[in-house]
């Protein structure tokens, strides 16, 4: 490469540097100023309880003699939102509740150990100061299956039935690498940097998820809670995240039960690279451990199968309990 090449590559790199900078600067301004004024004005539509240090989200719908206890997957934003459409089709024949966990959605911060057995007492120790009472129907979305299992093995008697919405399998344990915990701070740093707030509406089709059945005002409040999950209580979660399918795995899971998993077309046959086994293989292994009880069903869509399904998934339930 010629020197004039050379130069004329430099200042590029020179300029192209520069613009990164002065973007993060403007998202990091944005994030710090409009977004969080928009994100303070933000109002529950449920319920805050008081639960041990802190204070929980519930939210509900629907005055079925039935009551179907949606626990949300880790990472959501808004849990409350982003089981909307799904909590408006059960609701029809349900009491259907939404729990929002410590650190998650407008639920506060805990000092708590993250570990199934508290997240189950903060489960209960939620519905019950909030006014509902135990048989629940258990829907756990993604992690949020372990709890359940974990529940159902300590509590059966205020466990009606659990249906696992593409749930984490209780059969298989790997121990989290030690560069996962390492890692974890990046997440705050780009939100701290507003990457999140950015590109959350930039890459979200309102049109089709409209169609899917949310509201405008569900679509804002999901985008913008995204942009603010990542807190201390949530890196806890993750990084203790395998340690819940030890802690449930180590519990029989009680037979007289039932339970029902929904698995995503996408998860069933999508090779995991951190699998020693097949995709198929894990579910299966899952669903021995719970016992001959255990159904499931593989539904077209991504491993946010709820958002997809919601007329087949409400039909579940009706199924499992009819039964």
């Amino acid at each position: 490469m010629s020197k004039k090449k050379k130069g004329w590559f430099k200042r590029l790199l020179k300029w192209v540097f520069l613009f990164i900078v002065l973007s993060l600067a403007i998202t990091t301004l944005l994030h710090a100023t409009y977004f969080k004024q928009q994100y303070k004005k933000a109002q529950p539509n449920g319920q805050l309880v008081s639960v041990f240090d802190g204070t929980m989200h519930i939210s509900s719908m629907g005055q079925g003699k039935d009551t179907v206890v949606l626990l949300p997957g880790m990472g959501i934003g808004l849990p409350s939102a982003d089981f909307g459409p799904l909590m408006r089709e059960l609701s029809k024949k349900y009491t259907v509740v939404c729990v929002e966990y410590f650190g998650v959605g407008f639920s506060s911060q805990t000092q708590r150990e993250r570990s199934s057995a508290n997240y189950v007492e903060e489960i209960r120790s939620a519905l019950k100061t909030a006014g509902f009472t135990a048989p629940y129907v258990l829907m756990g979305h993604s992690i949020s299956s372990l709890y359940s299992e974990y529940y159902a093995a300590v509590y059966p008697n205020e466990v009606k039935a659990i249906i696992s919405l593409d749930g984490t399998s209780s059969a298989f344990y790997a121990k989290t690498p030690g560069f996962v915990a390492a890692l974890l701070p990046i997440a705050k740093l780009q939100q701290t940097l507003g990457v999140p707030s950015l590109l959350g509406p930039l890459v979200t089709n309102r049109k089709k998820t409209l169609e899917l059945g949310y509201t405008e005002e569900e679509i804002d409040h999901m985008l913008l809670f995204a942009g603010f999950s990542v807190n201390d209580t949530l890196l806890k979660q993750i990084a203790y995240g395998n340690e819940f399918v030890a802690e449930t795995k180590a519990l029989a899971y009680p037979s007289e039960i039932p339970y029902f998993k929904v698995i995503s077309k996408q998860t069933y046959e999508t090779p995991n690279k951190q699998l020693p086994i097949t995709p198929q293989e894990y579910q299966m292994e899952h669903l021995k451990r719970i016992g001959p009880q255990a159904k499931y069903e593989v539904l077209e869509g991504t491993h946010f199968i709820y958002q997809t399904n919601v007329e087949r998934i409400a039909s579940i339930v009706d199924e499992v309990l009819n039964t």
